[in-house]
């Protein structure tokens, strides 16, 4: 394929953009190539700048539940701009979303809106500081929360020792109060717990990990984590930012019968636009300025574009539930065919799959943890990756992001996936000989 106007683009963006892109994960570094750039959209299709075409698998990285431009997620958007995109002023569309949200997801009793899921979590430990009056986060190895700085810090050689900064420019007195354990490790759960259960002020979780590719979590990590929480006066923050609104009306909360103190949710609740929200327990938002002490504020918080949007599609799936057996079975169908197609080629593959979302790693099975996802062959999902995308399949560009398929992904999409990780799959033992 002919990629040379994304080419240009590129060279061009690398003078005024650091690393021609505003989001790392676009720059395509982990496969080895530079970045394609999108033109437009349509359902489970992306053109490039070049006029190629492919079958997308991102989806804007999962907010796209109806696949890309959808008519009923778009409905009455001229009526909005006529009207006006901001106001600095309340509006009837804030309070009609919310309201939709609570009724689908009863654990978001009460509801703020904000512009990001960074926003939505950093916003959320604040507020869990402030109605606990301890300073300590719990998170877990493998699970990023947005690029807030208490957060983007991975374990030391021992948990409760010392943390390392994922990112530079991180001042210790940010990272020190954040705790960091293994994903689905119980025992290590209930030691941080026994040794400083009484400083944690919340527990914050990707309920089905989504950023190490995507990993589930065992029912007695779950178990362990609601009973641990409650014994000890935590919060349970569940960031459903990638989950919320995919998996089900309730989220990872409705699938695993769980209901978190506080919530995150991000782009999905705006059909796709920049926007978040956090919620939770009536007795823990009510401490939120102006009501009480936790400040927080924004001037585009529930602008009316991104509540439009979101109503239209939330409303929609509200009428639609079965929308997400449909999704579910096509993704059972493509995790079928990539496990036979790998099988056949002689490649060792796992592939997680949970609802519309899955993962293959380029590993042997299982991968239920941060460190066994560590033992993916990330060359030999380069040259899956590229294979793919001359075959008009496009993937994320890293072993380590989740697969979404939408509402938009056909029978005849999916088969024809199937074939092209067929060839796919023959390239990487080629390349493994």
């Amino acid at each position: 394929m002919n990629r040379n106007r994304s080419a240009a683009l590129y060279e061009a963006s690398r003078e005024v953009l650091p690393g021609g892109v505003n989001s790392p994960v676009r720059a395509f570094g982990s496969v080895g190539m530079p970045p394609i750039f999108a033109a437009r959209a349509k359902g489970s299709r992306i053109v490039d700048a070049d006029g190629n075409e492919y079958l997308d698998y991102i989806s804007s990285w999962g907010p796209m539940i109806l696949g890309h431009a959808s008519s009923i997620v778009h409905q009455g958007v001229e009526e909005v701009f006529d009207a006006g995109i901001s106001y600095g002023l309340p509006t009837g569309k804030e309070l009609d979303l919310a309201r939709l949200i609570r009724e689908l997801y009863p654990a978001a009793e009460m509801i703020r809106m904000v512009n990001s899921g960074t926003e939505a979590t950093m916003s959320a430990i604040r507020l869990a500081r402030g109605f606990t009056g301890r300073d300590k986060i719990l998170k877990f190895e493998g699970c990023y929360h947005g690029h807030y700085d208490g957060l983007l810090v991975k374990s030391g050689s021992g948990t409760l020792t010392f943390n390392t900064p994922t990112s530079k420019g991180l001042p210790k007195a940010m990272i020190q109060d954040t705790l960091v354990a293994q994903y689905n490790g119980v025992h290590e759960l209930k030691d941080v717990f026994a040794n400083m259960g009484d400083q944690i002020a919340a527990v914050i979780l990707e309920p089905v990990a989504g950023n190490m590719g995507v990993v589930a979590p065992t029912k007695e990590f779950l178990q362990e984590l609601e009973r641990l929480t409650k014994e000890n006066g935590a919060l349970l923050i569940f960031d459903e930012v990638i989950t919320g609104f995919r998996l089900g009306l309730e989220g990872a909360a409705g699938l695993f019968g769980m209901k978190p103190d506080l919530v995150c949710f991000g782009k999905i609740i705006g059909g796709g636009l920049p926007v978040g929200a956090y919620g939770g327990r009536r007795e823990i938002m009510e401490h939120v300025s102006p009501l009480g002490g936790v400040y927080q504020a924004g001037t585009l918080s529930g602008n009316p574009l991104a509540m439009h949007l979101g109503w239209n599609l939330l409303n929609h799936l509200k009428a639609d539930p079965g929308i997400y057996d449909r999704m579910e079975d096509m993704a059972k169908l493509l995790e079928a065919g990539l496990i036979d197609a790998a099988t056949k080629a002689g490649v060792e593959i796992t592939v997680n799959r949970i609802g519309g979302m899955l993962s293959p790693f380029m590993t042997v099975g299982p991968v239920t943890t941060f460190s066994q996802v560590m033992t993916s062959d990330t060359q030999q999902y380069e040259v899956f990756f590229k294979a793919m995308l001359e075959e008009g399949i496009l993937l994320p560009p890293s072993q380590y992001e989740g697969w979404f398929l939408s509402a938009s992904h056909s029978r005849e999409d999916v088969q024809r996936t199937i074939q092209a990780a067929q060839i796919a799959f023959q390239q990487v033992k080629e390349m493994a000989k």
